[in-house]
């Protein structure tokens, strides 16, 4: 598979988890990647496993001279930058009225403003030369809202609208905008997490699924919204068009209020300590 031969791509939260699944699916259609991410030891390890097309790179995307720092050597590394993917991300779950001030700002520095930090720097290279991509990895929980993840789903609701109005805003400029909404990942985000039997097949999809709608994208070229798996689509559009105390009630009925709110506490203790740790 070489749908990608030659693109240079930059990948924020690539140590692991969905950040790595799509470094090994980027290189496995044809794309050299750099890998970015907070955990500078890991990503490092991480794109030694991935082979010569891996590099790794400190970055945290909450500051924008580190961002702007990894973007550039990217660049020079790879001998340009094609794309930016936006993968960093992290979620809280649990109360909104239990989170801690730190954890929310914290949410939307990494998860909002990182993306928007990125797209400004990536989006300025690519606007100059008339060509690029920038995909931002958002949620189906950014377009249907669920108990216990406000913060969250804030957040990933942002990011939706950022990548939709950029898509109208940068119509004919030759760069193009994406939005990726999977539903709940099997990674570390979704540690205690677990969906109703019924729903899995709309809900639930592995890392890889999501790095293969990305190359998908890319292959694509277009500027749009995309739902992973596709079923998760007709769950997000039929609550737009459905009267609320409807929705909310089909919700409840299916059991989806019970993945977030239903937790095995124990089992997501050690990510949550992680998150509301960082600085």
């Amino acid at each position: 598979m070489a749908k990608l031969q030659g693109r240079r791509v930059a990948v924020t939260g690539g140590a692991q988890g969905i950040g790595r699944s799509i470094g090994e699916a980027l290189i496995a259609a044809g794309a050299k990647v750099a890998l970015g991410d907070v955990q500078e030891a890991l990503v490092h390890q991480t794109a030694s496993e991935l082979g010569d097309a891996a590099t790794g790179y400190h970055v945290d995307v909450t500051d924008s001279v580190s961002f702007e720092s990894f973007l550039n050597r990217a660049g020079e590394d790879l001998g340009g930058l094609d794309v930016l993917v936006n993968n960093a991300g992290i979620m809280p779950i649990g109360p909104f009225l239990d989170e801690s001030p730190k954890v929310t700002r914290r949410t939307i520095e990494i998860d909002v403003l990182g993306v928007m930090t990125g797209t400004r720097l990536a989006g300025a290279r690519f606007a100059r030369r008339g060509s690029g991509h920038i995909v931002n990895i958002a949620s189906v929980m950014g377009t249907l809202a669920s108990p216990n993840a406000a913060t969250y789903c804030a957040s990933k609701y942002a990011v939706v609208g950022f990548s939709e109005a950029l898509r109208q805003e940068w119509r004919g400029s030759g760069v193009k905008i994406s939005a990726i909404c999977p539903g709940f990942v099997r990674t570390e985000l979704i540690a205690g997490m677990s969906a109703p039997a019924a729903l899995e097949p709309f809900l639930v999809v592995n890392p890889q699924d999501v790095a293969a709608a990305v190359v998908a994208e890319l292959a694509k070229g277009a500027s749009r919204t995309v739902f992973v798996p596709k079923l998760v689509a007709l769950v997000s559009r039929g609550s737009t068009v459905l009267p609320a105390p409807i929705v909310d009630a089909a919700f409840r009925l299916s059991g989806g209020n019970k993945v977030t709110a239903e937790l095995d506490r124990e089992e997501r203790a050690s990510y949550q300590a992680r998150i509301e740790d960082q600085e």
